[in-house]
């Protein structure tokens, strides 16, 4: 049996954004423990030229939705990028959860085949659907969920592996 590239998609980012979302309320508790404003963790980077907590959660949602919609050939929705608390991070992985439960598996048949046009800085990048999720946006993915974790963990907060794997 093969693997469709719904199966290979979809239900991994709502798992690990479900995940993401358990870290969150994690550091939350964390900070409430140690009597501080969860909301510092938000400017958090663990190098001065990377992006901030902030941002790397905005990007993991965002490469879960466009990427997903592009291959289902439906337009994503628009997300303003101006999530400053954890509330306010917490909600965009719920939004982007939510909308990733709207895509069916109908709408990805085929689309290992599909030419993909993945925008970018420096002009378009084409790739065929296959590569374009393995090569491309579950790596990219996997880099922001990732370092939304580090940061967590060099925050001081107590994830381990079973968090981020969510067993």
């Amino acid at each position: 049996m093969s693997l469709s590239m719904y199966a290979a998609s979809v239900p991994v980012f709502i798992k690990t954004l479900n995940n993401m979302k358990g870290w969150l309320v994690k550091a939350q508790a964390h900070a409430e423990t140690k009597k501080f404003d969860v909301n510092n963790i938000v400017g958090m980077r663990l190098a001065p030229d990377m992006l901030p907590f902030a941002a790397q959660i905005m990007i993991a949602c965002d490469g879960a939705k466009n990427g997903s919609s592009r291959l289902a050939g439906v337009e994503a929705p628009k997300f303003e990028d101006n999530e400053k608390t954890i509330a306010e991070l917490v909600a965009r992985v719920e939004k982007t959860i939510g909308y990733l439960e709207t895509l069916s598996a109908a709408q990805f048949e085929g689309s290992e085949d599909k030419d993909i046009a993945h925008p970018s800085r420096s002009g378009d990048k084409h790739f065929k659907g296959q590569p374009y999720l393995l090569t491309h946006v579950m790596p990219n993915f996997f880099f922001h969920s990732t370092m939304t974790y580090a940061i967590l963990r060099h925050a001081g907060v107590e994830v381990g592996k079973a968090d981020f794997l969510g067993l």
